[in-house]
């Protein structure tokens, strides 16, 4: 039976998974709220202008058009509750509940969570005024983290090297309450040693499937300097990191992760993304996420063999105990064009062009996140505005078809980093 399905976002880790969602026999429409242009180009899909923080408009929407499953993207709606709000209205929708959210809603909650149930984590404080914050910061010493406990778009964490660094972001959560709501508790933990990792698992509620490894790169600048962002390219899998290692995350995060969820009644179903640190005292926790990464799905889409609709369905009816996730042999690699400024402020409404050059290289498919159509004109209309993806026999090929393609693409200031998994690539070849 041909299904009809539902995806909410409009980024580029919207346009990877309705592309790959569009690939299954099994799946008649999609419809994206509220979707980009990329989204829009693709044969079953169609774009929907309803907000991701619409509950109301998006429940109505699966209801008038007979929706068989709802997929949610962003973490917003997420924290904000729409799974129970669609299931309330007794909706099929594919996602952590509110409770489970949590996780990364609430990094406090999540601190407290690994704490109770012994997962490997840095040590950590949590403060909801600015002095004793800083008090504590100057106690145990730099360079040392500081976060905003609630959802700050991948930009609400400083890794504070001195004193005043540390006081500056600490002004801008408390003071300046740039975060808003998402800075009223604020987690200072310590610095960990080490390469950080994405790690992404399906879950049912019981039983949960690892994916394949993932680097995300957060700064903005090259060699990792620079403030965090949404991320600014994505490689995978690891080349570095071996199966034994891959088995104790697993054994020591992510099954006690979602053990411990059940256990204290809030079950997770969905798919949940821990960011890793692996420290030379093994992996620790840095955050968790309770979505699709962003950039990572945009690799994970170009190497998941497996139906996505059919490892949905079996988390949604507990049944991922009865799939195999299948990869192929591949590595991929994703490069972020963003908007020159970003993750500050940056200019909207800048042409872009080439994208159909880059999709006709081989192997080679570009999905879009901050983009606008304008008569026929495509436009920029976001910070991280392009994704340019590759797949290749190994990493180093994926990353120079990544880069050739990138360079076929052109808008006013564009940006990207050209380090993306080189230090990874020098590694493998030590």
């Amino acid at each position: 039976m041909s299904k009809r399905l539902l995806v909410i976002g409009s980024g580029g880790r919207e346009h990877a998974l309705t592309w790959k969602l569009a690939q299954s026999p099994k799946v008649e429409k999609i419809f994206v709220a509220p979707g980009n242009p990329g989204t829009a180009a693709i044969d079953k899909a169609e774009n929907i202008d309803i907000k991701v923080s619409d509950f109301g408009k998006l429940s109505h929407l699966a209801y008038a058009e007979a929706i068989d499953i709802t997929v949610v993207g962003p973490d917003d709606p997420l924290g904000d509750g729409i799974i129970d709000h669609f299931q309330a209205k007794g909706l099929k929708i594919w996602g952590p509940s509110q409770a489970a959210a949590r996780l990364e809603s609430s990094k406090a909650f999540a601190k407290d969570f690994m704490a109770r149930h012994n997962i490997p984590t840095a040590e950590y404080k949590v403060f909801t005024e600015l002095e004793p914050a800083l008090e504590y910061c100057n106690e145990q010493g730099y360079p040392i983290v500081v976060k905003a406990s609630g959802l700050a778009l991948g930009k609400g964490v400083a890794i504070a090297q001195d004193e005043t660094e540390a006081k500056d972001f600490l002004e801008k959560i408390f003071i300046e309450r740039v975060f808003g709501e998402a800075g009223d508790q604020v987690v200072i933990e310590e610095f960990l040693d080490g390469q950080e990792i994405s790690i992404h698992a399906l879950a049912d509620g019981t039983n949960s499937l690892i994916l394949q490894t993932a680097q995300d790169h957060k700064p903005v600048g090259e060699g990792d300097t620079g403030p965090n962002t949404g991320g600014m390219g994505t490689i995978s899998p690891l080349p570095w990191l071996s199966e034994e290692e891959l088995k104790a995350i697993d054994e020591t995060i992510v099954k006690p992760t979602i053990k411990g969820m059940e256990e204290e009644g809030a079950p997770f179903t969905g798919l949940l993304y821990p960011g890793l640190k692996m420290t030379s005292k093994g992996p620790r926790v840095l955050e968790f996420n309770v979505r699709f990464g962003d950039p990572e799905t945009q690799v994970y889409m170009r190497t998941l063999e497996n139906d996505l609709l059919e490892i949905i369905e079996a988390s949604l009816d507990d049944r991922l105990n009865e799939i195999e996730l299948k990869w192929s042999n591949k590595a991929a690699a994703c490069i972020i064009l963003a908007s020159g400024g970003y993750p500050a402020s940056y200019h909207k409404g800048k042409e872009i062009t080439g994208i159909e050059d880059a999709n006709q290289l081989d192997d080679v498919v570009v999905f879009q996140a901050g983009t606008k159509l304008d008569q026929d004109k495509l436009l920029t209309n976001g910070g991280r505005v392009l994704g340019v993806t590759a797949t290749a026999d190994n990493l180093d090929e994926a990353l120079a078809k990544a880069y050739q393609a990138a360079k076929k693409i052109n808008f006013e200031d564009m940006y990207l980093r050209g380090d993306i998994g080189f230090n990874l690539t020098k590694l493998t070849h030590a």
